[in-house]
């Protein structure tokens, strides 16, 4: 089962740095001093791509904890 352990945590790993790259974009976003306006359109196109991210992160968790308790 070391080869669901480990794409597990590659899966994982991708969903993180979704994550992150999300919260750069926000935070990019809030330093540009946009209106509420265009902030709030900002924040709703990244919205998706932060739930996919955390999706493929949980995805990834349940992948590696699967692998190890049938391993």
């Amino acid at each position: 089962m070391d080869w669901l352990i480990w794409s597990g945590a590659a899966v994982s790993a991708l969903g993180l740095f979704g994550l992150i790259w999300c919260i750069g974009t926000v935070v990019k976003a809030r330093r540009a001093n946009l209106t509420e306006d265009e902030m709030r359109d900002r924040i709703q196109q990244v919205l998706p791509l932060n739930l996919g991210a955390l999706f493929l992160s949980v995805i990834g968790l349940m992948m590696v904890v699967v692998g190890i308790l049938l391993g």
